[in-house]
C-alpha cells in the first residue's frame, strides 16, 4: 500500500502541474493567435486522441504485463524481449501514422475546414506539421506504460513534468518572441515530442532488471499479450470514437470560430482528467498484482478506497464548474465575451466528463482481470448511434446538442454498464459504490455549493471573484472529504497527528 500511496502522490503532483501549465497557456494562445487558430489547435489535440487507437492496446498490455512480471521471479529476460518487440512495432506504426497524415493534408485543407483567415496552402502545411508531431510523440505512450507497470511512477512523472513544462512554456515563447503563427507552434511540438520519446525510452531501458542476455525481437511473445491487447484495442477504438466523434464531425459542419468556442469549453473540461488519471495510473498496476495473487479481499478494500478518494477529488470541482461556469471561464480566459459563449457548453461537458471519470476505476478493475468484452460491446453500440445523433442534434439544437449527447452517453456508463460489470467482478459491491463511494460525497458537495451560490452570490470584480471562488471551492472540497468514510478517517488521523505534535512542541 505504501507504493500505491507514493505513486498516487507522484501522479497527483505531476498531473496537477501539467494541468496548471497546460490551462495557463490557453489564454495566451487565444490572445496571440485568436479563437479560429485555437480551433485548429483543438483539432490537433483531437487528432492525437483519434490516432491513438492505432496503439492496438499494446501500451496498456505492456503496463499490465510488467506489473505482473514484477511479482513473478525469473522474468528479467522476458521483460527486455517484450519491450524490444513492442518497441519495434510502435516506431513503425508511428512512422506510418505520420506519413498517412502528411499524405492526407491536401485533401483536408481543401474539403474539411471552413476558415476565413487561412488559405488551403497554409492549412495543408499546418496539417503536415501535425502529422510529423504525431509521429514523434507516438512511442512515448509505450515507454510510459512500461515505467508505470514497473511502479516507476515517480520517475515517469518527473520526466513528464519536465517535458510538459518545456512544451508549454517554450511554445508560448516561440509564438511570442519568434513568430506568432501555428507553423512555429507545431515546429516546437515536433522538437519536444521527439526528445521526450527518446529520453523516456532510454530511461525505461535503463530501469529494466539486469538480464543474462541482450534483449531481442521475438514475435512469439505477442502470443502472451495478444488476447488482452486485441480487447484493449477494441475498447480503445470505440472509446476514442465516442470521445472524439463530436469534435471531428463538428470541425466539418461548424465554422472554425464556432468550433473554437466548443473546443475551448472542452479544453477546460479535460482538466478533470488530470484528477482522474493519477488515480487510474496508481491503482491499475496494483489491481493487476492483486488479481495475479488472488487476494480478493484486499482488492475489494482497495477498490472502494480508491473510488472514494477519486470522488472526493473529482466531484467538488465538477459541482463548482456546473454551478459557476461563466465566472470560471471569465477568470481563465480574461474575456467575458468568450466566457458567455462557452459557459453553457462547459457545464454540460463537465458533467458528462465527470461521469466518464468515475468509470475509470471500475474499468481498471475489469482490465486487471483481463476482461474487455463488456466495455467493447457497450462502446460499439454507442458508436453506431452517436454519429447520426450528433448530426441531427447539432442541426436542431446547435452545438449544445452534441454536449447533451456526451452527457447522456456517460450517464449510460454509470447506470447501465456499471451494474453489468458488478455482476461479473466483485459481486455484491455495487450498492456501496453508488451510496458510500460516490453518492455521499456528491450530496455533501452539491448541498454546500448550492448554499454558496444562493446565500452568498458571486461578486463580479476580479480580485473579489477569485477570493470567492477559492473559498467556495475549499469549503465544498472539505465538506465532501468529511462526508466520505475513507477521507474522513484520513482527516481524523491528520488532525490527531498535528495536535499531538503541537502538544509536544508546547511542552518542549
Amino acid at each position: 500500500m505504501l507504493v500505491v500511496k507514493r505513486n498516487l502522490a507522484a501522479n497527483v503532483a505531476g498531473k496537477a502541474w501539467s494541468a496548471a501549465i497546460s490551462l495557463a497557456v490557453v489564454p495566451v494562445y487565444l490572445h496571440i493567435l485568436g479563437i479560429e487558430i485555437y480551433g485548429l489547435i483543438g483539432f490537433y489535440v483531437s487528432m492525437t486522441a483519434v490516432l491513438s487507437l492505432l496503439d492496438l492496446g499494446l501500451g496498456t498490455a505492456l503496463n499490465r504485463q510488467f506489473a505482473q512480471y514484477s511479482v513473478t521471479p525469473g522474468k528479467e529476460a522476458g521483460m527486455g524481449d517484450l519491450l524490444r518487440t513492442l518497441e519495434v512495432i510502435y516506431w513503425l506504426v508511428g512512422i506510418a501514422v505520420g506519413a498517412a497524415v502528411v499524405a492526407a493534408a491536401p485533401w483536408f485543407a481543401l474539403h474539411w475546414f471552413q476558415s476565413s483567415r487561412l488559405h488551403a496552402e497554409d492549412l495543408a502545411e499546418i496539417i503536415i506539421l501535425m502529422g510529423i508531431a504525431l509521429a514523434c510523440q507516438w512511442p512515448r505512450a509505450l515507454y510510459s506504460g512500461g515505467l508505470l507497470g514497473m511502479q516507476k511512477q515517480v520517475l515517469q512523472n518527473t520526466v513528464s513534468v519536465f517535458f510538459v513544462t518545456l512544451l508549454n512554456a517554450g511554445g508560448v515563447l516561440v509564438i511570442w518572441k519568434v513568430a506568432p503563427t501555428l507553423h512555429a507552434f507545431l515546429s516546437w511540438q515536433i522538437v519536444v515530442n521527439l526528445s521526450e520519446s527518446v529520453v523516456t525510452g532510454a530511461i525505461l531501458w535503463k530501469s529494466l532488471p539486469r538480464a543474462r542476455r541482450r534483449p531481442h525481437f521475438d514475435a512469439a511473445l505477442l502470443r502472451t499479450v495478444w488476447r488482452f491487447a486485441v480487447g484493449m484495442a477494441a475498447i480503445s477504438v470505440t472509446a476514442v470514437a465516442l470521445t472524439q466523434l463530436d469534435k471531428i464531425i463538428l470541425s466539418k459542419i461548424l465554422t472554425l470560430e464556432a468550433y473554437g468556442y466548443y473546443m475551448l469549453a472542452w479544453r477546460l473540461t479535460t482538466g478533470l482528467y488530470y484528477i482522474v488519471l493519477p488515480a487510474n495510473t496508481a491503482f491499475f498496476p496494483r489491481f493487476s498484482q492483486l488479481v495475479a495473487l488472488g487476494d480478493k479481499n484486499e482488492l475489494a478494500r482497495l477498490y472502494h478506497r480508491s473510488v472514494q478518494f477519486l470522488s472526493v477529488a473529482l466531484l467538488p470541482i465538477t459541482v463548482m464548474f456546473v454551478l459557476f461556469p461563466e465566472p470560471i471561464l471569465t477568470l481563465w480566459t480574461w474575456n467575458p465575451v468568450v466566457a458567455a459563449r462557452s459557459s453553457d457548453l462547459l457545464a454540460l461537458l463537465v458533467l458528462g466528463t465527470a461521469l466518464n471519470g468515475l468509470m475509470n476505476l471500475p474499468l481498471a478493475l475489469q482490465l486487471a482481470y483481463g476482461s474487455t468484452r463488456l466495455m467493447f460491446f457497450y462502446n460499439l453500440v454507442a458508436v453506431v448511434a452517436m454519429g447520426p445523433l450528433i448530426y441531427r442534434l447539432t442541426f436542431i439544437y446547435g452545438v449544445a446538442g452534441a454536449a447533451w449527447l456526451w452527457l447522456a452517453l456517460n450517464a449510460g456508463y454509470v447506470f447501465v454498464l456499471l451494474p453489468l460489470m458488478h455482476r461479473r467482478v466483485l459481486q455484491g459491491h455495487l450498492r456501496e459504490w453508488y451510496v458510500t463511494d460516490v453518492g455521499t460525497p456528491l450530496l455533501a458537495a452539491l448541498s454546500t455549493a448550492l448554499a454558496c451560490k444562493y446565500i452568498f452570490p458571486a461578486p463580479v470584480t476580479g480580485a473579489a471573484l477569485v477570493a470567492y471562488m477559492a473559498v467556495c471551492t475549499t469549503v465544498v472540497l472539505l465538506t465532501a472529504a468529511v462526508a466520505a468514510p475513507q477521507t474522513r478517517a484520513l482527516l481524523r488521523h491528520w488532525v490527531c497527528v498535528i495536535s499531538r505534535r503541537a502538544l509536544l512542541n508546547m511542552r518542549g
